[in-house]
Parts: structure tokens; C-alpha cells; sequence
């Protein structure tokens, strides 16, 4: 959580975050709240040190035979112990209330981050390649998926409801190829690779800011204090939580999970295929790195190009995005989405998203390191999703068809597709 002593110089830059990422929270009331926990706190303190110097003055009057005075004087504890009973309460229900204020408390914006209300509002900030056009009528992923039977989401509905699906032979071996090629292009680059936890404590979602305002999002195991990930970002960044880490160059960590999203309030959306569905892969970097501004603004470029080179592989083309304040989260403080070219949309449609969060998930998870000095400071944190699958099938298969049904194979693809180089039509 950030600062209250820095929110409160800062409360009306805190308050217009807040306002744009579309989160309901008074500034001004948690500062109330904070200064009613403060003279709760001051009074306590007071009570409990007046009562201990009462408790011990009747030890003496009671060794100097003053019994009266010494009963007297334990009516005085008696009051104060009743009132700092009221008092402690007070300040407890003042504690919680603060808190559950401060866990609403959003990261502010960098300069550079266009003011919108949606994602309609982000702006285009490069294109690479070309939109795919056909010379012929184009199918869509689904329809290529059927015909080389690929997907199966009839089967995938009637084991696990809505928005589920099946994938079948060649098409596990592109969903498990591009996530070995964005495993590979990472650990090239200095990554270390981590098999993470799918299932994760309150703390690990609340310490990352996921928590208060992406429970609904989120999948609970009932019986457990224990939540699926949407993203192996939670288990990576809380592998350092309440340590203090050697931050003299950047930590690289990568991993590839399974994730899982609920998608609520999602209804109608995106129904068909597999744009929007509850179970996924991605493949995640994350890394930590001194609380330099500068150098954290550089690894955002970094990780951005990262998911840039894997879809140069692919052959896709692409466009990045800078996300504006109504379309960030409540712990981002600069977004990049990256949008792939969808030709059965028409339109680009995010694959990827790069954030920097500055030092608001390390304070919330205690990650520090000593600077040149020797003084503790908070970590720097940043995210990017090198891939997803099996949203990214979605422009592989369409960009790459042919007029036969015939799908080509990247060449980057090829290796760990056994060298297939085309998903030929099931007749030939």
C-alpha cells in the first residue's frame, strides 16, 4: 500500500487517480479516518501509561500502610481500564477501517498516460506489419479449428459449463509451441524459469493488488484460504514477499502456468470461440529492479519488446497501445496492451499486456533492498505477458490459412512442431 504520509502530500494526485481508474474512494475520509486512529492511539497510549503508574503507586502506598489511599487509587485504575476498554476498541474498529480504505488506495498514473474512461480511449502508439487481407473468403479460427480438428468446445461446455473447450492434436501442439518458443526467447535473455503455485493464499492476491477490487475475477476453493491465479504474476512477485533482495541488477523471473478467470460481468461478450474463455496458459515475465524511475521505464520498454519479438516470430501483425487511466488497473502506474490482428474481427484484439507498477506491489509484499547507502528501500516491479494461449491460436490460425483450408506453419514454430511446416486440409 502506498505511504499515508506520502498520500496526504500527495492526496489530490492520489484522489484523481482514483477518480480515473473509476474507483470509489474518498481521500479526504481516509485522511479523517487516519487522524480519528491517531487521537485514538495518542489516548490509549496515554491510558496505559497513567494506569501503570497508578499500579505501581499502590504497591508503595501499600508498603507505606496508606491502605486508604492505596483502595483509592485503585478505583482510579478501575475507571481507567473501563475507559481504555472503550478506547481500544475504538482505536481497533478505527485500525480496520483505515485499512480497508488504504487496500482501495490506486497507484497514480505516469505523466505520459492518456486520460480516458475505456479502453475506446487508448491510444496507438506504433503498428507493425500489415492487416491480412484475402484474395478469397476467409474463415475464422473456429472454422479452421473444426476442420482440422483442432478445438472442440461443444465437448469442452458439456464437461466444465460456458466458456470452456477442448483442444485436440495439432492444435495442443501449437498451444504447447508457442509457449516452449516464448519460454526459450526469455531464458535467451537472462530469465530465470520458474514452475509456480496455481493456487495461492488472500495475502498473495491482496499483497499484489489483485485484492480488494479483482475478487470477482477470481476463483475460490471454499474450504480453503486459497484463490486460482489469473496470472502467474501473483505467485512470482510474492516468491520475494517480507525479504529483502539483492536488487544491484534487475531479478528476471519467467514462468508458464495455467491460469484461470471468471470472467463476471463478461456476459455477451466475446462469446464465440476462444477470445474470452476461463482457463488458459500464459507465459509471464516479471521483474524486480532498484526504485530508479529511469530504469524501470526502460525494462517496461524491454519486456514490451520481448512480447514484440515473439509475435515478429509468428509472423502476426500488431499494434501497441498506451492504456489509458479509465482502462488501468488499480496497481498499474503505465500500461502498454499489445493488440494482434484478428481478421475474423476485423479488428486488433489484445494478446498481451506490459505494466510498470513502480514500488506499489513491493510496499504491499515487503520487497526491499539497500541502496548505496545501506538504506532499506522498496523494489520497483513490472509484468508482461510474453504469450497467452489459447487466445494467441486465434490469429495464428487465421492470419496463416490459405484458400484450401491449409494452415501455414511460422518458421519459428516449425522445431517444436516435429518440423511440420503446414496443417494441410483433412482430405489431402
Amino acid at each position: 500500500m502506498l505511504d499515508m504520509k506520502w498520500i496526504k502530500q500527495n492526496h489530490e494526485r492520489v484522489q484523481t487517480a482514483a477518480n480515473h481508474k473509476g474507483i470509489d474512494l474518498s481521500i479526504a475520509e481516509l485522511m479523517e479516518r487516519d487522524e480519528e486512529k491517531k487521537r485514538f492511539l495518542q489516548e490509549t497510549e496515554a491510558l496505559r501509561e497513567t494506569r501503570n503508574k497508578l499500579s505501581y503507586h499502590i504497591g508503595t502506598l501499600v508498603k507505606q500502610g496508606a491502605h486508604a489511599d492505596a483502595e483509592l487509587t485503585k478505583g482510579q485504575v478501575k475507571e481507567i481500564n473501563e475507559r481504555l476498554s472503550v478506547v481500544e476498541a475504538e482505536l481497533a474498529a478505527a485500525e480496520r477501517e483505515v485499512m480497508k480504505l488504504l487496500a482501495l488506495v490506486p497507484n497514480v498514473v505516469s505523466p505520459d498516460t492518456p486520460f480516458g474512461r475505456s479502453d475506446a480511449d487508448n491510444v496507438e502508439i506504433k503498428r507493425v506489419g500489415e492487416a491480412t487481407h484475402f484474395g478469397f473468403e476467409q474463415k475464422d479460427h473456429m472454422a479452421l479449428g473444426e476442420l482440422h480438428d483442432l478445438i472442440d468446445t461443444q465437448r469442452g461446455v458439456k464437461a466444465a459449463g460456458t466458456r470452456n473447450y477442448y483442444l485436440k492434436g495439432a492444435g495442443v501442439l501449437l498451444h504447447r509451441a508457442v509457449q516452449q518458443l516464448a519460454i526459450d526467447l526469455l531464458m535467451q535473455k537472462g530469465f530465470t524459469l520458474l514452475e509456480v503455485p496455481l493456487m495461492v493464499r488472500t495475502d498473495a492476491m491482496r499483497n499484489t493488488g489483485f485484492f480488494p477490487l479483482g475478487e470477482d475475477q477470481t476463483y475460490q476453493l471454499t474450504e480453503a484460504d486459497k484463490w486460482l491465479v489469473g496470472t502467474s504474476e501473483v505467485p512470482m512477485v510474492t516468491y520475494y514477499a517480507n525479504e529483502i533482495v539483492n536488487a544491484e541488477h534487475p531479478i528476471k523471473l519467467a514462468a508458464a502456468s495455467v491460469c484461470f478467470r471468471s470472467e463476471v460481468g463478461s456476459a455477451g461478450r466475446d462469446v464465440h470461440g476462444l477470445y474470452r474463455v476461463h482457463q488458459f496458459a500464459k507465459v509471464e515475465q516479471v521483474i524486480l529492479c532498484k526504485a530508479d524511475p529511469e530504469l524501470s521505464e526502460a525494462i517496461l520498454q524491454e519486456i514490451t519488446a520481448n512480447a514484440e519479438e515473439l509475435l515478429q516470430c509468428l509472423e502476426l501483425p500488431y499494434r501497441i497501445m498506451a492504456v489509458c487511466t479509465g482502462d488501468m488497473s488499480q496497481k498499474t502506474y503505465k500500461q502498454y496492451d499489445i493488440e494482434t490482428w484478428m481478421p475474423s474481427r476485423g479488428a486488433y484484439g489484445e494478446t498481451h499486456s506490459s505494466s510498470n507498477l513502480h514500488d506499489f506491489q513491493a510496499r504491499r509484499s515487503n520487497i526491499r533492498y539497500r541502496d548505496e547507502a545501506g538504506v532499506l528501500k522498496y523494489c520497483h516491479t513490472l509484468n508482461n505477458t510474453a504469450v497467452a494461449s489459447p487466445r494467441i491460436l486465434i490469429p495464428l490460425l487465421e492470419n496463416h490459412q490459405e484458400e484450401d483450408g491449409s494452415i501455414r506453419i511460422p518458421a519459428a514454430l516449425q522445431p517444436y512442431m516435429n518440423g511440420l511446416t503446414r496443417l494441410a486440409v483433412m482430405d489431402e
